[in-house]
């Protein structure tokens, strides 16, 4: 079984399954199109393909119909997916003190695809029982969803299979080393980008996809606006948000466009300048050779996104309430930004008792 990336006329870039003799499995391939119908990310669409994929080399190593599966089986799947490729057919012993090929993480997310799948062939109006779900009366209390006095004595249904996972804290850059990753960019183009992530926060997809018309020069803002990208490139929340910057973003702007762009006939900002195919818009693959070489000349190990997360954890310390950080990142609803962001590190926690004055004085002499 492996993922297979392809080209619709309809639905454009997607990705189906295939089995061994090389055709497409049935219920992962209508599974996969329904996703890419209702427009989820190509990437989530990706990832599900290659989750079901390994699921699929599961069950077929078991001999098990992915209609017949039952919860003491997936208990068998998520340790069957601890173990490394080379153990899985059962030839090869593992040592009890060795690590674990995937992480809890990785581990919830394949569950968190199988149960959409099931969720999916269900309102299918395939029998596959109550394989991932519970059913648990309605309980009073905490968060009430949409219409929820419509169905609040009703049974809910739950996913009841998951991992344990470590919380992390988001990946940051220091000044020092976002100034080396500026200084070490010999393209106006490149040093834009980073600068651009670096102040706005933004995805690099929706960078990728950014627009002439996008930036306002006078009003030192940039509006991220979901749309259809040549480069794939998307806006990940699917609404429309204006960020403000500070004018040296907008000097480096003007400068890229002056030295470097010139009169370029193109409505992105990040093209391909110095290597082909010339004048057609940034890819995400294009960017990612560009972090490996960075990488190398600099020391700084880093990636797009921890450019985003630096930037709110920026925000927050200083002082941005995070309702308006929320909305600078383009997120749904201030919850999400608590999940990821709501921490205080030993260094915050420091400055703020010193701030308060807590740590250079007090009542009682120890």
């Amino acid at each position: 079984m492996h993922a297979q990336r392809v080209l619709s006329p309809v639905l454009g870039v997607s990705w189906t399954v295939l089995g061994e003799d090389g055709a497409p499995i049935g219920p992962i391939e209508g599974f996969l199109a329904y996703l890419s119908g209702i427009e989820r990310s190509p990437n989530t669409v990706k990832a599900y393909a290659h989750d079901l994929s390994d699921y699929w080399s599961f069950l077929d190593f078991r001999g098990v119909d992915w209609r017949e599966v039952r919860l003491e089986d997936l208990g068998e799947f998520v340790a069957w997916l601890r173990l490394p490729p080379s153990a899985r057919d059962g030839r090869v012993a593992l040592l009890p003190t060795a690590q674990a090929h995937v992480g809890a993480a990785t581990l919830n997310r394949k569950l968190s695809a199988l149960a959409a799948f099931y969720a999916h062939q269900a309102r299918q109006g395939v029998d596959v029982g109550e394989l991932l779900t519970t059913w648990a009366p309605g309980r009073r209390g905490g968060w009430k969803p949409f219409l929820h006095h419509v169905s609040k004595d009703q049974p809910h249904a739950r996913r009841v299979v998951a991992v344990r996972t470590a919380r992390k804290l988001p990946r940051i850059l220091t000044v020092t080393e976002m100034q080396t990753i500026l200084d070490a960019c010999t393209r106006l183009r490149d040093r834009f980008l980073w600068a651009l992530l670096a102040e706005t926060g933004m995805r690099v997809g929706e960078a990728l996809g950014l627009r002439h018309e996008d930036i306002d020069p006078a009003a030192s803002q940039v509006s991220v606006v979901p749309r259809l990208n040549a480069n794939g490139a998307r806006a990940k929340s699917g609404r429309s948000r204006v960020v403000p910057v500070r004018p040296g973003v907008v000097r480096l702007y003007a400068d890229y466009l002056n030295v470097e762009y010139g009169d370029l006939d193109s409505d992105y900002v990040f093209v391909n300048l110095f290597a082909e195919p010339r004048d057609q818009a940034l890819s995400y693959a294009a960017v990612y050779d560009l972090v490996l070489r960075l990488r190398r000349h600099t020391g700084v190990d880093f990636d797009p996104h921890w450019m985003r997360h630096t930037a709110a954890t920026r925000w927050l310390r200083d002082g941005v309430p995070v309702e308006v950080v929320a909305k600078l990142l383009g997120h749904s609803n201030v919850a999400v930004t608590m999940a990821t962001y709501g921490h205080l590190t030993v260094e915050d926690a420091r400055r703020a008792l010193v701030a308060a004055g807590w740590l250079t004085g007090g009542e009682v002499s120890p």
